[in-house]
């Protein structure tokens, strides 16, 4: 086992095997804090590792880093933050697996764009901050905003496993308000209970259909989801007012306003909806060859990306991105994050394998 004290240069240079230099590389992004909006000390320390390596590299500013070759054809993209640590820092390498906080998310997924661009593969790397923050604080849809990036494929280093994941859902929150008339709970007739109205409604909600979509081969789920709720102000009190949290994940092919609008026919017969925050989705890239090369090279066939993730950014500013890493969606964000080694070198020999075609 390898202890959590972050590995300096020399010692990750001096890990011959492909493998476990990607772990060393790993536990050593790992065990430099960056949560979210702390992400400066992470981007220097990349800046400095390909600078090293002799590799050209642009500072854009904000914590985002673009690294290789103006002329590369794939960029690869990854951001530098993570969810706060629960305890899981300073990470670890005990058998098969680097443990640690953003070992999935995607600490993983960095040391594979850095390894990569240290080999001299043809290739552009950006690193970029904020992304586990809500979509409107992102340091990426900014630099996109400032400096357009034309690629013939961004490959988006999300955890996938290793799978090709095309597209992502649309993502919409909400605050569901229920109106009713608080009084004494000793005789609740007199008053309307606010929690009635929103059991009402939340069963409601469960009760609509909300068929899948399909791209080609590709089908994306919608679903909408209760995932707060609160009310009541005493215990002998019928609470007046009672609101819910309404989280709404909806085709690809659906505008912001079309979504907003099919939420509220949902919920505004129960009560008021007031939407705190909207992101597009994005639609697979069609007739991509570098997308198709990517599939083939990872032996999986593609699949839809049940979430939302920074593709949709890259669609918006019409550059083509799928979603490719080497993390366990199953781990990401987790107390006991990990990423398989294993994992970390298959995904460096699929990339190697396409860019180098």
């Amino acid at each position: 086992m390898i202890g959590g004290s972050r590995l300096s240069e020399a010692i990750v240079r001096r890990v011959g095997d492909l493998a476990q230099r990607l772990a060393a590389r790993t536990l050593e992004l790992i065990d430099i804090p960056s949560e979210s909006r702390d992400e400066a000390r992470a981007a220097g320390h990349v800046a400095e590792v390909l600078l090293a390596g002799g590799v050209a590299v642009r500072d854009l500013g904000d914590t985002c880093i673009l690294a290789g070759g103006d002329d590369a054809p794939v960029l690869l993209a990854g951001h530098l933050d993570t969810v706060p640590s629960q305890g899981n820092r300073p990470g670890r390498i005990d058998g098969d697996r680097v443990h640690g906080l953003g070992a999935s998310d995607m600490k993983g997924a960095v040391a594979v764009m850095l390894e990569l661009a240290l080999a001299g593969a043809p290739v552009r790397c950006l690193f970029f901050g904020r992304e586990e923050l809500p979509a409107h604080e992102s340091a990426l849809a900014p630099l996109l905003a400032r400096e357009p990036i034309a690629a013939g494929l961004v490959v988006m280093m999300e955890p996938t496993s290793n799978e090709l994941h095309a597209g992502c859902l649309g993502n919409i929150n909400a605050t569901w308000t229920f109106h009713g008339r608080s009084g004494h709970s000793a005789r609740p007739w007199l008053a309307d209970n606010a929690i009635e109205r929103a059991a009402a409604g939340v069963l409601a909600l469960a009760a609509v259909d909300l068929p899948p979509r399909s791209f080609g081969a590709l089908e994306y789920r919608q679903v909408v989801s209760i995932t707060g709720i609160e009310g009541g102000i005493a215990k002998n009190v019928i609470p007046g007012e009672a609101r819910a949290n309404v989280n709404y994940r909806f085709d690809p092919s659906l505008s912001p306003d079309e979504a907003t609008a099919l939420l509220r026919g949902w919920c505004e017969p129960h009560g008021s909806i007031e939407v705190t925050g909207c992101t597009p989705g994005a639609p697979p890239p069609e007739d991509n060859p570098l997308a198709a090369a990517l599939a083939a090279a990872s032996g999986v066939p593609m699949a839809p990306k049940q979430a939302w993730t920074p593709v949709a950014e890259l669609a918006a500013a019409g550059v083509d991105a799928v979603n490719f890493g080497p993390g366990d969606p199953a781990y990401a964000h987790r107390a006991d994050e990990r990423v398989a080694i294993e994992a970390l070198a298959r995904c460096h020999q699929v990339l190697a394998e396409v860019l180098c075609a």
